[in-house]
């Protein structure tokens, strides 16, 4: 009879961290975009006429865009340095927490990351929603840890 205690459960993807080397840990309400494609090269040798051959080329990275509320503005001046010619680029992670909020379930790290596109919120005199702030950052590379 098996055992219902070894069932190892899905990740829950709403306890996450975003933290970059000189910032302080942000809270986000979203984050998206850990993700990397890797090219394909088909090659059609002559006379092989049942396939081609296929080749793993580059690989690319998508944007890492994050979502929060408005409370400060260090993202803000952050973009505002790139956009003034000052780049800094800074390593950072995105983790996830355990359902506790203590533990390292997942983590990627981000490698010479710099925003590159910033959103102001939507404002409308008619709604109570929430000031929500969008920053786009690209990277030079993606890494799973744990």
């Amino acid at each position: 009879m098996p055992e219902t205690g070894a069932r190892t459960d899905p990740v829950r993807a709403f306890r996450f961290e975003v933290s970059f080397i000189g910032l302080p840990p942000g809270g986000f309400a979203e984050c998206t975009g850990l993700q990397l494609e890797t090219e394909v090269q088909e090659y059609a040798e002559g006379g092989l006429n049942d396939r081609l051959h296929k080749f793993a080329t580059r690989t690319k990275q998508s944007p890492i865009v994050l979502k929060k509320g408005i409370v400060d503005r260090r993202l803000w001046d952050w973009f505002f340095e790139v956009s003034q010619g000052k780049a800094q680029f800074l390593d950072g992670s995105v983790i996830i927490r355990d359902e506790a909020g203590t533990g390292t379930v997942a983590e990627w790290q981000l490698r010479r990351a710099f925003p590159s596109k910033w959103s102001g919120p939507d404002l409308n005199a008619s709604q109570s929603a929430v000031a929500i702030e969008t920053l786009e950052l690209t990277h030079n590379g993606l890494e799973r840890r744990t």
